[in-house]
């Protein structure tokens, strides 16, 4: 069946939508890549030789440098590209419903994070906590608009079922789940919850699966050990993704 030219289109402009949003995701990763033991730092203000770093959305070139304009943050390409597929599959799987607009720009923010994560195995509170406040009130503007296909007393229900789970989880074995993905999980508990109850699981359980595999992956390739840490929001992310995209297309 061929694909109706009006999806064309959406799907089209949610893709230029996502590479103009990771073309200014660049210089964030890199300000909000401090490592754990830096933390209290908060971000990074100077790139590596030292020069003041102003703004927070951009490439990443700096001034001072030698060259002038020279880049201290890395992913100029890759960043913008995997945006730009992701909102692009979420067009193409939401539709015109009004949800679409909130999972665009959502979406730049997750990459944010997952970027963030591994590199320093870290999520900062300044875009974990905003996330979720933000995921909720959008979703909850979007409940009052006509042909959405969710519900936001579930996703404010989900949100605070996989934050307590994960706490849960963390209390158990703060080692194997930081602190840092159960503020996480208010958000894609929130988008998964949407959807409802049944995409909440299924999000959940491919977050833990692609992690346990890719520990698995590493493991087998002599790579990491037992206790080795790995960053587990990228996985969430990519869960909450997955549960969003099935959910959005059986809506």
């Amino acid at each position: 069946m061929a694909t109706p030219p009006d999806t064309l289109t959406l799907v089209a402009v949610a893709a230029l939508w996502g590479a103009l949003a990771g073309a200014f995701l660049p210089r964030p990763a890199y300000r909000l890549s401090v490592p754990v033991e830096q933390a209290d730092q908060g971000w990074y203000d100077s790139c590596p030789a030292g020069h003041p770093v102003r703004g927070w959305l951009g490439r990443g070139g700096c001034g001072g440098c030698t060259p002038p304009g020279a880049s201290y943050a890395s992913g100029a390409l890759l960043l913008p590209t995997v945006t730009a597929v992701l909102c692009a599959a979420l067009a193409a799987a939401t539709g015109t419903r009004p949800e679409l607009a909130v999972w665009l720009l959502l979406a730049p923010a997750g990459v944010l994070l997952a970027v963030v994560d591994v590199r320093v195995q870290r999520l900062p509170d300044p875009l974990t906590l905003p996330l979720a406040a933000t995921a909720l009130a959008l979703l909850g503007v979007t409940a009052l608009l006509p042909e959405h296909a969710g519900r936001w007393t579930t996703a404010l229900l989900g949100s605070l079922a996989l934050a307590a789970g994960h706490l849960l989880l963390h209390l158990i074995n703060p080692a194997g789940l930081a602190f840092g993905d159960v503020k996480l999980a208010l958000a894609t508990g929130a988008v998964l919850g949407w959807y409802g109850w049944p995409t909440l699981m299924l999000g959940t359980l491919a977050a833990f699966v692609l992690g346990a595999l890719y520990g698995l992956a590493l493991t087998v390739a002599g790579r990491a050990a037992r206790r080795t840490t790995v960053p587990f929001g990228p996985f969430m992310l990519t869960g909450a993704f997955t549960g969003v995209l099935i959910g959005a297309y059986a809506a």
